[in-house]
């Protein structure tokens, strides 16, 4: 500075430090997650790939366990710096219930390892370059795992989310300075969740996911929105339902007393006309005693009654059941199903392939089964062992010759 007036050079420098603009602020905050959002995140994500390590030792016959996540903000440099080179990137893009997509950072030895576990190896063939069958296979490892996974998000979330096919890539991070390149939200500041991943002694490692801030944020969102409406319903739950009011009990009719019922019923059994019953005075109100109209009781001759038939009574005779006892054979009944078609199969041989060597097939490929040559072949109906044979020509066609029938 001369003359008390500044430079070109200082008034750029001043600028570069001075406050920042408020839009600026306000979009650094807005990538940013609460700490609420934190935990709901690491929640999700413990759930998700909870069921995604089941799905993966369905794959691998190994024992898995991932982690409890950690959850943090995070720049693509950083990652450039900590990650392992060369790595695998597995893309994640979600079709339905969600917007947007997610990027798995998996090891470069572990896509080795898990892949050759797929393939019925011992998981100690890692020697050589990653090639497209190893990238098509932990692509479908993934979709496998993160489908399941997407359908645990399915139930946190309360609607249906879906996932397209996982696409994978091979990448040295040192040569891909601008996270963009990879992905449009690769550019800014991103959600990284971190776990811990062990597969049996073979695999103890950390695989990373990285999510865009504001696909974090729309999960968050809707499971507060379930939180809320469940809370709501809930509520409705425990408020006292109105009971109706009792309706009014009818009056009690007037019993008959007992001695004049059994008069009626002697009356009724002599073919006499009973007397007519007392009528309550309707006057008055219920629950109050009424007077009975005096009647005149008219006389009757008792007549015997007939003499009861002897019933002989016996005890009921069973024929003892034995235990070697057989229902008749009924050979009509056979007829019944006389015409049902059953499938005949006749098995050559069998024999065990790993994925490796079926995916190595081509035209002249010559399989070796378990049958020696000139040994009979299995005869299968409707898929059970029931003879052997021998293969015969029938003019233009093969056949069977049954040697033996299977008891």
């Amino acid at each position: 500075m001369s003359d008390g007036v500044l430079s070109q050079e200082e008034i750029n420098a001043l600028l570069s430090g001075g406050i920042p603009d408020a839009d600026t602020s306000d979009a650094a905050a807005g990538e940013e997650l609460t700490p609420d959002e934190v935990d709901t995140i690491g929640e999700i994500a413990n759930i998700s790939m909870g069921t995604a390590a089941t799905t993966l030792f369905s794959l691998v016959n190994k024992k898995v366990e991932i982690s409890t996540p950690v959850v943090s903000m995070g720049r693509w440099d950083e990652i450039v710096d900590k990650y392992e080179k060369p790595c695998v990137l597995v893309r994640i893009a979600y079709t339905k219930g969600l917007d947007g997509s997610n990027i798995l950072v998996l090891r470069e030895n572990d896509v080795k390892i898990i892949t050759d576990l797929m393939m019925g190896g011992d998981g100690s063939n890692t020697d050589g370059e990653i090639t497209e069958l190893h990238l098509s296979a932990i692509s479908e490892a993934m979709n496998q795992m993160m489908g399941s996974a997407a359908t645990s998000m399915s139930s946190m979330l309360n609607t249906m989310i879906d996932i397209s096919p996982p696409s994978s890539t091979l990448m040295d991070l040192q040569d891909t300075t601008d996270g963009g390149e990879i992905e449009d939200f690769l550019e800014g500041r991103f959600v990284k969740i971190t776990f811990k991943m062990l597969i049996g002694d073979l695999v103890d490692s950390e695989i990373m996911q990285l999510y865009p801030v504001s696909l974090a944020k729309e999960m968050c969102s809707n499971i507060m929105s379930n939180m809320e409406s469940d809370t709501a319903s809930t509520v409705d739950d425990d408020m006292p339902t109105p009971q109706p009011e009792p309706a009014s009990q009818p009056q009690a009719a007037p019993q008959t007393p007992p001695q004049a019922q059994g008069q009626m019923q002697e009356q009724a059994m002599l073919g006499q006309t009973p007397p007519p019953q007392p009528m309550p005075d309707m006057g008055t109100s219920g629950g109050q005693p009424y007077m009975q109209q005096p009647y005149m009781q008219q006389p009757y001759m008792q007549q015997p009654y007939p003499p009861q038939q002897q019933v002989n009574v016996q005890p009921a005779q069973f024929q003892p059941f034995a235990g070697n006892y057989q229902a008749p054979y009924q050979p009509e009944n056979i007829d019944l199903i006389m015409d049902v078609p059953l499938e005949v199969t006749v098995e050559l041989g069998r024999t065990h392939k790993s994925i490796q060597d079926i995916l190595d097939f081509a035209p002249g490929t010559i399989i070796e089964l378990n049958k020696i040559a000139g040994e009979p072949i299995d005869v299968l109906v409707n898929g059970k062992y029931v003879a052997k044979g021998e293969v015969v020509v029938i003019e233009e066609s093969f056949g069977i010759r049954i040697t033996e029938i299977m008891k």
